[in-house]
């Protein structure tokens, strides 16, 4: 069901007395509005985080991998450090896929804000470019590319990760489905916590720590600088989706119920859990300092940092054993680690994380 209608006839087209007013817009079932219609803008957020995306563009082929392939060619990684490296590779190109698909056919349609859905045309292109990477990655190496893109279906921890989010995209591509409902908006800002907060928010992170903790001791310097990049895409992702779960909280109050919030801290209490496991997987065994039980306190402590932000309440206390992270997302400085080439890639302005 169309929400926003496009003026059909020449009379329309030239009564002023249609000019948009900024406050006729909202997120979700918009009917007094024009949903191509950008200017002017109610929400300057959903425009922020456009700009900003559009300040951080980088393509994957732009990152010399010479010494990546020489390293993998070595037998200077271990077995436990390779198994690492792999996982992630499979972890991440397909999840990134599967945020793209769920922006291209959940999100957008029932979005009727053209400011926000500016914003999601840009995070789809970096989508694509996120997958573009790890095919770059998987050819630089000479990695057999179904081992790679096929893990989601035969490694459980990676499987239990994407099965969790496929629900979600699957519950809003049903004819029925509506935002129009009361279940309806919940169900829609559920997808959003659970795409935003919990597989962009959660778990990327812990892949995140493993792949720059190669990166910070001079190893897979190539995968790392990529890593690197798509980080700071996802720090932006992320905020986007926080400040549109949390005024779709304003506009619609009557969704958030407790019932409703104790469904969604069940939901990232079980996201945990699955990237627990994950990180198990990955880390059999320890490696550059790395081991399975500090993923554990470093998944909770994001997790409750994520829970806050949407206004629900922590739920572990945890400690952060990887501090150097929060250094590592704050990328405008002059080189990385390493120098392997300039990192500083902004176009305009400094961005700001939080």
């Amino acid at each position: 069901m169309a929400c926003c209608t496009v003026a059909e006839t020449p009379a329309e087209l030239h009564d002023l007395t249609k000019r948009l007013n900024p406050q006729d817009k909202s997120l979700i079932n918009c009917r007094a509005a024009d949903v191509n219609q950008l200017m002017p803008l109610k929400y300057s957020w959903a425009w922020e985080h456009y700009l900003n995306g559009c300040a951080n563009h980088w393509m994957p082929t732009e990152v010399a991998m010479g010494r990546d392939i020489e390293l993998w060619k070595s037998n200077k990684l271990t077995d436990a450090e390779r198994h690492v490296i792999m996982r992630n590779l499979g972890f991440f190109s397909t999840a990134e896929s599967l945020v793209g698909n769920n922006i291209v056919l959940a999100i957008f349609k029932h979005l009727t804000n053209p400011e926000a859905r500016q914003y999601l045309l840009r995070q789809g292109f970096e989508e694509a470019i996120h997958t573009h990477t790890f095919h770059y990655i998987v050819e630089s190496l000479s990695l057999d590319q179904r081992e790679v893109f096929n893990m989601y279906h035969e490694v459980n921890s990676i499987h239990d990760k994407d099965v969790f989010e496929i629900a979600l995209t699957e519950d809003l591509m049903k004819p029925e489905f509506t935002t129009e409902t009361f279940e309806g908006k919940q169900k829609f800002l559920e997808n959003l916590v659970g795409f935003y907060v919990i597989m962009e928010g959660i778990f990327f992170y812990s892949g995140f720590v493993m792949i720059l903790s190669f990166h910070r001791q001079n190893k897979m310097t190539g995968i790392g600088e990529q890593f690197q990049y798509i980080m700071r895409d996802e720090t932006v992702h992320l905020n986007f989706g926080i400040d549109l779960i949390n005024t779709l909280k304003e506009e619609n109050p009557e969704i958030w119920t407790k019932g409703f919030q104790d469904t969604l801290v069940a939901k990232i209490r079980e996201a945990v859990e699955l990237e627990i496991t994950y990180a198990e997987d990955c880390l059999p065994q320890g490696i550059l300092g790395l081991n399975a039980s500090l993923f554990r306190d470093y998944v909770q402590h994001i997790a409750d940092r994520r829970l806050e932000r949407i206004g629900l309440p922590v739920q572990y206390g945890s400690r952060n054993p990887f501090p150097w992270m929060s250094e590592t997302i704050d990328l405008g400085k002059e080189k990385n680690f390493f120098e392997t080439r300039v990192t500083e890639y902004q176009t305009s302005g400094a961005l700001s994380w939080e």
